[in-house]
């Protein structure tokens, strides 16, 4: 109980900057997420270049011991410009056991799935829309299968230990920046 308490404060001292956070600022974040990015696949550039909108989550905190929660907030790009601004929540109950802030990235490769998600109104991964997740090869190559999917996502930057890597079940949603 007294980890649960402790994983429960980091993660309150971390939302104090996630909940404020301006557009100008989780547009730095985005571009810098994306840099970092960029360095470890150039092949997910590639990618990224031919989606139709790229969802950029540059930090997203998750915390759990047997009850868990996630939450972070990004920007919609299409075109190389952000279009809106978004967050990511989830609560899971299960084997878990840790904190993390990691980024997230979502692709959608075609106009069809770029348009169902903008029209929704909170956007549920796996239930809305199944996302692919991404797994990088050696010199950062993405597995050929993965990329023929409607929707792609990575996960990335983990700078701390957490057992279950899933977008699947985050409600995203519009927010106002």
């Amino acid at each position: 109980m007294r980890l649960f308490a402790s994983l429960l404060t980091v993660l309150l001292l971390f939302s104090h900057q996630v909940f404020a956070a301006s557009s100008q600022e989780i547009n730095a974040k985005a571009n810098q997420a994306l840099k970092e990015f960029y360095r470890h696949s150039p092949a997910g550039k590639e990618l990224i270049s031919k989606a139709a909108g790229v969802l950029v989550f540059p930090e997203v905190y998750k915390a759990g011991f047997g009850i868990g929660g996630e939450y972070g907030e990004g920007a919609l790009r299409v075109g190389g410009k952000t279009v809106a601004y978004y967050n990511v929540a989830s609560a899971s109950i299960g084997f878990q056991l840790g904190a993390q802030i990691k980024s997230e990235i979502i692709l959608f490769m075609s106009q069809d799935a770029l348009k169902h998600f903008r029209n929704s109104d909170g956007w549920e991964a796996g239930v809305d829309g199944s996302v692919a997740i991404a797994t990088l090869g050696a010199g950062g190559e993405i597995d050929s299968n993965t990329i023929q999917q409607p929707i792609i996502g990575f996960i990335f930057s983990n700078k701390g230990l957490m057992y279950n890597l899933s977008i699947e079940g985050s409600k995203i949603s519009q927010i106002a920046r």
